[in-house]
């Protein structure tokens, strides 16, 4: 079915964007973020819930949850690197990224069938190598879709657009809860029904991305790529990078429970905490991209961290539980996604042989996603043993100091715009 090559695909790769900030990113970018926007509606109704469904109504410790909150990051890692290396060498992009989807698909189905904490973690963990299988492939296909001057523009319309699903999921989860008797199973029932039109899309609407020329198979062939691509310098500085700063990057979900106690919100209104962030994220996503394009990806990538550690501070500072907290912290929260998560991608794409593209961005996701893990247990520990409160002031210090280094060093150099 991944594999379709019909009409609807061949015209949706021909079809250009739509007029005005999508009009410079072909149809495949466009298409895959329909198909990003669509899956994230399903993603986000149940990351909405998920927090307050575990740790009020479930009793997992923060300590689980930041175990848990981590195998959201990280545990599923090393799929990616299977996903990228699969995905180059069969040279089926759109297959990986399709099964990843499907796989998703089904676990939401599955939430409904699991009630203790841990069988819901399990049925994530599973849902995690879906995404884990998917991501570094769909990249690819964007990132071989365009050149290099235009790279930080093409995922941030990505992005845009699957930020777009992020605003709509938590507004599909609050009204699901406001008006069914079982919220919760009612959440998951949308969310599966709203997964699978994410996997038919995919098939129908997105095209293969084309072969590398013949004269880049024998360089493929010449050594193992993940030991090749660790040879490129740039590389091993982003990944190093992406590392270092991920350990001491907060969850959003653990700073949606700490506006949440800060403001006493009933669980009802939780969910609609994720859709300011996401609100952020679609309004700068394009215009941080492009911005990233020209100034350089590596300003723009510390700049989104400063950002986020400005929403740390925020949270705790003295400040009156009222519109001002709340607003500055998701305006923060939201710039710091607009101004990494494509980014990063975009810096690394220019830097990866095409035929090793999805490869290289699953090794500097794989680093990422592994300390981001590190980092979630390390804050859920720090929160079980000391409190909420210092917990995130180690983290902030961690964040702070790490901006410094990095800084200093020059480790974000690579994937600058030539």
């Amino acid at each position: 079915m991944y594999l379709s090559t019909s009409r609807a695909a061949d015209a949706s790769a021909d079809t250009p964007a739509p007029e005005g900030p999508l009009r410079a990113v072909p149809g495949t970018v466009f298409a895959l973020g329909l198909v990003s926007l669509v899956t994230d509606v399903s993603a986000e109704m149940v990351t909405a819930v998920l927090p307050l469904y575990l740790m009020a109504g479930l009793g997992m410790s923060p300590l689980a949850f930041g175990a848990l909150d981590g195998l959201h990051q990280g545990a599923t890692a090393l799929l990616r690197l299977v996903g990228g290396r699969i995905s180059d060498r069969a040279r089926r992009h759109k297959l990986v990224a399709g099964t990843g989807y499907a796989l998703s698909a089904v676990c939401k189905a599955a939430l409904l069938a699991v009630t203790t904490p841990w069988s819901v973690a399990a049925v994530l963990a599973a849902d995690r190598t879906g995404k884990g299988l998917r991501t570094a492939p769909r990249d690819a296909l964007i990132s071989l879709s365009v050149p290099p001057g235009m790279q930080g523009r093409a995922f941030g319309v990505h992005r845009a657009l699957d930020t777009a699903g992020a605003l709509l999921g938590p507004l599909a989860a609050f009204g699901v809860l406001w008006v069914a008797v079982d919220g919760y199973a009612a959440v998951f029932t949308v969310s599966a029904c709203v997964a699978v039109l994410g996997v038919v899309m995919l098939a129908l609407f997105v095209r293969e991305a084309p072969a590398p020329p013949a004269s880049a198979a024998p360089r493929a062939r010449a050594q193992p790529p993940v030991r090749s691509l660790l040879r490129i310098a740039g590389l091993r500085r982003l990944c190093l990078t992406a590392a270092v700063l991920g350990l001491f990057t907060v969850g959003d979900a653990f700073l949606y429970l700490l506006l949440q106690r800060r403001l006493d919100l009933s669980a009802v209104w939780f969910p609609l905490l994720p859709v300011g962030t996401a609100a952020v994220f679609l309004l700068a996503a394009v215009p941080v991209g492009r911005l990233a394009d020209r100034v350089g990806r590596g300003r723009v990538f510390l700049g989104g961290h400063a950002a986020l550690l400005g929403a740390c501070l925020l949270l705790l500072a003295p400040l009156p539980a009222g519109a001002l907290l709340v607003v500055g912290v998701l305006a923060a929260l939201g710039l710091f996604y607009a101004a990494t998560d494509g980014v990063l991608m975009a810096a690394a794409g220019p830097l990866l042989p095409p035929e090793l593209r999805t490869t290289g961005l699953a090794v500097l996701q794989t680093a990422q996603a592994l300390a981001r893990f590190a980092g979630s247990l390390l804050f859920g520990a720090a929160w079980t043993m000391w409190g909420p409160g210092p917990a995130l002031s180690l983290a902030a210090v961690g964040l702070l100091l790490s901006l410094a280094a990095v800084s200093v060093s020059g480790g974000l150099r690579a994937g600058e715009p030539s």
